[in-house]
C-alpha cells in the first residue's frame, strides 16, 4: 500500500468521525483519537481492512463467484453504479428489497416479469393493451427497472457482498449472515461493527471516501476476474477454497483468505506520519465533516 493511497484516503477525509457523542464504543479500537469532539479514525486500520478486503476479494472472484455491491445512500449512489458496472458485477443502489438474499428465487421471478414487459414493449405488442392497461404496465415496468436492475444479472447468489454504510444497509447484512454470505464494509464511528467479517473502518458520508474506497475494492475485483479467466485456461488447476475443496466455516475462510502476506503492509509508510498526517487535517470546529453533504 503506498504513501500516495494513505495520502489519498486522508485528502478524502475519511479519518474523519462523526461526534464523540455519537459513537459506537466497539469502534473504539478503531479510533485513533478525537478532536474538538470529533473522533479521528486510525489510518493504519483503514489501510489494513483495504488490503484484507482487496485481497478476499480477489480471492472470491478468482474462485468463480460474484460480489454484490450495496450503497443506496445519496452519497454512495453514483461510485456504487459506476464501478460495479466498469467490473461487470451486480449491485444495489437504489434500495435493498426484503428477500433480495433470502428470497432470491421471488426476486428472480420479478425479473422474470420485467424481461416479459420489456419485450412487449419492444416488439409493440403493448400497444394491443387498453389505455389503462398500458399505463398499469408501464409504471410496473419502471418500478421493477429502478429497483432490480443492478442485479438482473445475478443468476445465483454472491461469493461477498460490500457494503457502505452499516446502519442503512442492515438488512442487507442481516440476510448475509443468516445465509453465511462474507460482507466487506465501510464502518463509521457511530455503527457496529460486528455484523461486518472484514472492517474498513472510515468515513462513510464523505463522497470522496467512498468513491476512494469502492474504486480501491472494484480494482481488486478486476484483478480476481483476470485470475479467473488465467485459471480457466489452465485445465485442472483451481485457486485455493475453489470447487472440490472441503467446505469451511464463513468465518474461518474469510480471516484466512483475507490475511496480507507478510511484510505486504510494513516499510512502505511510517506510521508515525500517519498520525501526523490525520492529525494536521483535523478539523478545527466542532462541526462534523462529510464532504459537504450530510
Amino acid at each position: 500500500m503506498s504513501q500516495a493511497l494513505v495520502r489519498e484516503l486522508i485528502d478524502a477525509g475519511i479519518h474523519f468521525g462523526h461526534r464523540a457523542s455519537r459513537w459506537n464504543p466497539k469502534m473504539g479500537p478503531y479510533l485513533m483519537g478525537k478532536r474538538n469532539s470529533i473522533h479521528i479514525v486510525d489510518i493504519r486500520q483503514t489501510v489494513k481492512g483495504l488490503l484484507r478486503a482487496k485481497k478476499f476479494l480477489a480471492t472470491v472472484v478468482t474462485n468463480g463467484q460474484d460480489i454484490l455491491i450495496v450503497g443506496t445512500k445519496r452519497q454512495a449512489k453514483d461510485s456504487v453504479e459506476k464501478h460495479s458496472k466498469r467490473v461487470g458485477m451486480p449491485h444495489v443502489s437504489e434500495r435493498w428489497l426484503g428477500g433480495t438474499l433470502t428470497n432470491f428465487k421471488t426476486i428472480r421471478s420479478r425479473l422474470a416479469r420485467l424481461e416479459y414487459l420489456e419485450d412487449i414493449i419492444k416488439t409493440g405488442k403493448i400497444e394491443e393493451f387498453s389505455k389503462k392497461e398500458k399505463a398499469r404496465a408501464g409504471r410496473e415496468h419502471e418500478k421493477i427497472l429502478r429497483n432490480l436492475d443492478g442485479i438482473r444479472t445475478m443468476t445465483r447468489l454472491p461469493g461477498a457482498i460490500v457494503v457502505v454504510d452499516v446502519k442503512r444497509e442492515h438488512n442487507a447484512i442481516r440476510e448475509a449472515q443468516k445465509l453465511g454470505i462474507p460482507t466487506v464494509c465501510l464502518v463509521d464511528t457511530d455503527s457496529d461493527p460486528d455484523g461486518a467479517d472484514i472492517v474498513i473502518p472510515g468515513n462513510d458520508d464523505a463522497m470522496r471516501a467512498i468513491e476512494l474506497v469502492v474504486s480501491t475494492l472494484a480494482d481488486a475485483v478486476e484483478e480476481g476476474k483476470r485470475g479467473r479467466q488465467a485459471l480457466a485456461e489452465k485445465p485442472g488447476e483451481q485457486a485455493a477454497g475453489g470447487p472440490g475443496h472441503a467446505r469451511r466455516s464463513k468465518r474461518a475462510s474469510t480471516s484466512s483468505l483475507a490475511t496480507p502476506a507478510e511484510g505486504e503492509m510494513g516499510g512502505e509508510f511510517d506510521p508515525k506520519d500517519v498520525e501526523s498526517l490525520a492529525a494536521s487535517e483535523a478539523p478545527t470546529s466542532g462541526t462534523e465533516v462529510t464532504d459537504g453533504v450530510s
